[in-house]
């Protein structure tokens, strides 16, 4: 499994869990909405529905395993017994690839332009 196969079973996932915090900037740059609003809606996304955002982005991370293994041949159950490590090895990389990727995302590239636009102090 290569770098780009990764980012392409992690990277929608990882954007809809972040969706929380991506929202309000998306509005602003898009000129939708003030800095205030902007900034309640982060706070209200972020600190009473995040787990919302975060199962969403589970899910979708889900799927995109089970479409990935399907296109490559493991359908049924004593496919995937046949292919355990990697299974398991590929469903593990993902994993911890999209909660790096999360991280990364909300708390380092969102920050910085949260508090350049001022959205958030």
């Amino acid at each position: 499994m290569n770098f780009k196969e990764v980012l392409k079973l992690t990277g929608l996932p990882v954007l809809f869990a972040s969706l929380c915090c991506l929202t309000p900037i998306i509005l602003v740059l898009f000129g939708l909405s003030g800095l205030a609003f902007a900034g309640f809606l982060a706070d209200n996304l972020y600190y009473n529905y995040k787990w919302v955002f975060r199962v969403a982005g589970l899910l979708i991370l889900g799927i995109s395993l089970a479409v990935y293994f399907r296109k490559r041949g493991v359908c049924t159950l004593d496919q995937v017994k046949k292919q355990r490590n990697k299974v398991i090895n590929v469903v593990l990389l993902t994993f911890i690839v999209s909660i790096l990727g999360y991280l990364f995302w909300l708390y380092v590239v969102l920050e910085y332009i949260g508090k350049f636009l001022g959205i958030w102090q």
